[in-house]
């Protein structure tokens, strides 16, 4: 069978999520306090409910999706699964080239997937109001929709270089009911501390998270939501994974390589954690995790302990990092500006079991005008870097003569981020790859603790 879009009906969305700890080799690294002491979940119930404590911590292989859930995911689930044929005519591969395309949700992307489950716990636990951070605008659409579907006000603080360069973003979370604000903001103690050392500043997720944590931990009504980083939120995203390896069973097929974009971590580990299961038990498949070269975390960061925000609010997590104070270039790919990434990621990639390659701007773009041409999809920047890293290795495979299976993660389209592509068109975008001193000095400021 040679299936160009490969569909499951509403009674495959999984049942369960799958949670990659029960197969890691080693235990998670525990979260420290700044003592350097590891913290309990006791240390999270100022800005979490009780429910996605319990999945933070947990080491069950299989948790179930409460059925609510199920039902708010069915208005997108399952996604469709597609064979790239025209992008691979386009190169003269003789690879297969699989997409998962996650654009279908009402957001455009895949963190409605997390987004839903967050509401319907906080919902639970009486919470009234969620506080979050946002980069490209993709997670704040998000929450801003699965407030309105569990009935929570949502206050979204946007990195202020994308809260400018994405107005229709902005907008959608409007639309939804959300009120939005460009972080840094004089509205939070971080905010104006950030302000006032560099007032011109463009913002960064880890500056947004310090204020949305402020916020939640300051308010008995409000909770602090997460879009990525943390394992409650990697765990809900494998939904995407469990739905691709049933398509591609479907056809009689399985993935060489698997490649996701990564920033904090959950686009990677949605698709790729099932597909981890498998290489535990023995079965050969690369997990390749794509990061722009402007904030290399994976690729050049150092692993060790650090704070998941700016201001030093959040406990001390390990993971490679450039540094919790690091503040990005305004590159489009607003998703991926973050100064560290999901714990167990880095575990994985530390340990040699899971792999990163980094990728700039300018080649991510060209990628995604190739794709949209090709396959008609117009892809986010974001998931430009999982097609750039795609095409890369299929061009690998022409050479080579091997013909290889090669599954991505779509994670959603890029409707709203066309000012990008006519920057690019136009010849205004560039390259940028962060400067070694520029990360070396943002190290010096990690926190030395015996325990990294």
């Amino acid at each position: 069978m040679d299936a160009t879009k490969i569909l499951l009906d509403e009674s495959e969305i999984p049942t369960h999520w799958y949670n990659v700890v029960a197969d890691m080799p080693n235990p998670p690294a525990p979260p420290l306090g700044p003592d350097g002491k590891p913290v309990g979940p006791e240390a999270l119930t100022p800005i979490f409910p009780m429910a996605l404590i319990e999945q933070e911590v947990s080491g069950e292989r299989w948790i179930q999706i409460p059925e609510r859930v199920r039902e708010a995911l069915r208005l997108w689930r399952p996604t469709p699964l597609y064979r790239a044929h025209n992008l691979e005519r386009a190169l003269g591969t003789p690879a297969k080239i699989f997409y998962k395309y996650e654009g279908v949700s009402p957001a455009g992307s895949h963190k409605p997937n997390t987004a839903v489950t967050q509401a319907y716990y906080n919902s639970e636990a009486g919470i009234k109001r969620l506080a979050t951070e946002t980069g490209a605008g993709q997670w704040g659409s998000a929450l801003a929709l699965a407030g309105q579907m569990f009935g929570l006000d949502v206050h979204v603080y946007m990195v202020r270089v994308s809260f400018e360069q994405k107005p229709y973003r902005r907008a959608m979370m409007e639309t939804w009911g959300a009120e939005v604000f460009a972080s840094p903001t004089d509205r939070t103690e971080a905010g104006r501390k950030v302000l006032g050392e560099n007032p011109d500043t463009t913002g960064s997720l880890g500056i947004a998270i310090s204020e949305a944590v402020e916020v939640a931990a300051s308010n008995a009504d409000t909770n602090y939501s997460l879009g990525s980083v943390l394992n409650h939120v990697l765990l809900h995203q494998t939904v995407i994974g469990q739905e691709a390896k049933k398509q591609l069973d479907k056809i009689g097929e399985y993935p060489d390589m698997v490649f996701a974009p990564c920033g904090g971590g959950s686009n990677f580990a949605g698709l790729a954690f099932p597909f981890f299961a498998d290489k535990a038990a023995g079965k050969e498949v690369r997990l390749v995790a794509v990061e722009p070269t402007s904030c290399p975390t994976l690729t050049r960061g150092v692993y060790t302990y650090d704070y998941g925000d700016t201001v030093g609010l959040t406990p001390l997590m390990k993971m490679h990092t450039l540094g919790h104070d690091f503040v990005p270039p305004g590159i489009h790919a607003g998703g991926l500006r973050y100064h560290g990434d999901s714990p167990l990621v880095c575990q994985l990639y530390e340990e040699g079991l899971v792999e990163a390659i980094a990728t700039p701007q300018l080649a991510t773009f060209e990628a995604g005008v190739t794709f949209g041409r090709t396959e008609g999809i117009i892809p986010a920047p974001e998931a430009n870097h999982a097609v750039r890293a795609v095409i890369d290795e299929a061009l690998r495979c022409k050479e080579s003569g091997e013909s290889k299976t090669l599954l991505f993660n779509m994670c959603g389209h890029g409707h709203f981020d066309m000012s990008a592509y006519e920057k690019y068109f136009a010849g205004e975008l560039v390259d940028y790859e962060y400067p070694e001193e520029a990360v070396k000095e943002a190290l010096k400021r990690i926190p030395k603790l015996d325990a990294a």
